[in-house]
């Protein structure tokens, strides 16, 4: 049933579209007869719109991987770098947050480690939604912020980093075996608000898978059961990751944006000071407007990564005629 209903909102998606297209070449046709510039310019602004909803859609049809349309994790660390990092740390959960609720998806937050001073270490949410991850796995990497920091009594440039992580939710159709004595279980005190409970009570999880080193954390629930629970499907879910991401390499020779996150591998720099300009490392894509960016103002970005992704062109959204 969600298949049939992913299918009929796509047929309509594009009947309404091309409905759209008609109705304003009409307008247009009808504009010029009478000599009213204005009814033309406004059937031409909604013809531009229509373009911007294909390319959308556009994407949305390369969005065809076996965990494409499944719910993601997204991980953030913060770097090197003490309080500045894990502002800048806090500042992309809070960008993807925008990003999610603006598409119209659920955020759920998993797990939050908060920093000494501001911000945070690190942090996991759950977003929820058809083709959550098919739409966020070109973010995972590494992202550069350049500004004056807040932090900095002598108001001097500095420059952060942090990760993001990106992982799809593993459903009941896939299978992932693991063996539970390759793996450690830790129970710890959950950070931040949530009451006597949270605070007192030993109800956090943490599981490293020790094969891998890859280890994951909840924190959400007040019972350390069901935190347990969530832990074990993410454990899964980024094991799964670690896989897709052996075929895709395997399968496909241009692996540079699909290699392990490294401090080398930036994939996206966020400049607010001396000016402002945000500029994606693969595309070449850039915005002079970071406030809307980080307010999630994050299409742009996603559509030409995934362009590029799929067929190694990022020009591609933008080539409909």
């Amino acid at each position: 049933m969600r298949e049939r209903q992913q299918l009929d909102d796509s047929i309509a998606g594009v009947k309404r579209l091309e409905q759209a297209m008609n109705d304003n070449i009409e307008l247009i046709e009808m504009g010029e007869e009478e000599g009213d510039e204005s009814v033309v310019k406004d059937a031409e602004d909604q013809l531009k719109a229509l373009k911007t909803e294909a390319a959308r859609r556009q994407v949305e049809a390369m969005l065809s991987g076996e965990a494409d349309g499944n719910d993601t994790y997204v991980e953030v660390h913060s770097g090197a770098g003490g309080t500045e990092s894990q502002d800048w740390a806090n500042m992309l959960l809070r960008m993807y947050t925008r990003w999610a609720e603006r598409s119209g998806f659920k955020v759920e937050v998993l797990e939050v480690h908060d920093g000494e001073e501001a911000g945070i270490k690190s942090a996991t949410i759950l977003i929820k939604g058809h083709n959550a991850y098919g739409w966020m796995k070109t973010e995972s990497g590494v992202h550069r912020l350049v500004r004056i920091s807040p932090y900095d009594s002598n108001a001097r440039r500095h420059t952060s980093f942090s990760s993001i992580w990106v992982y799809p939710v593993v459903d009941d159709s896939i299978q992932i075996e693991i063996n539970e004595s390759d793996c450690r279980i830790d129970t710890y005190r959950s950070s931040g608000a949530g009451g006597q409970h949270v605070n007192t009570t030993d109800s956090a999880v943490r599981i490293t898978h020790i094969p891998t080193g890859i280890a994951v954390a909840c924190q959400q629930e007040r019972s350390q059961h069901k935190n347990r629970a969530k832990a074990w499907d993410m454990l899964r879910a980024r094991l799964y990751e670690v896989e897709l991401k052996k075929r895709e390499e395997a399968a496909n020779a241009e692996a540079a944006s699909k290699t392990d996150i490294g401090w080398g591998h930036q994939i996206r720099s966020y400049v607010l000071q001396p000016y402002q300009l945000v500029k994606d490392l693969r595309t070449g894509v850039e915005s002079t407007d970071p406030d809307s960016v980080l307010n999630g103002e994050l299409n742009e970005f996603m559509e030409a990564a995934l362009a590029h992704r799929i067929s190694g062109k990022a020009s591609e959204v933008s080539d409909i005629d």
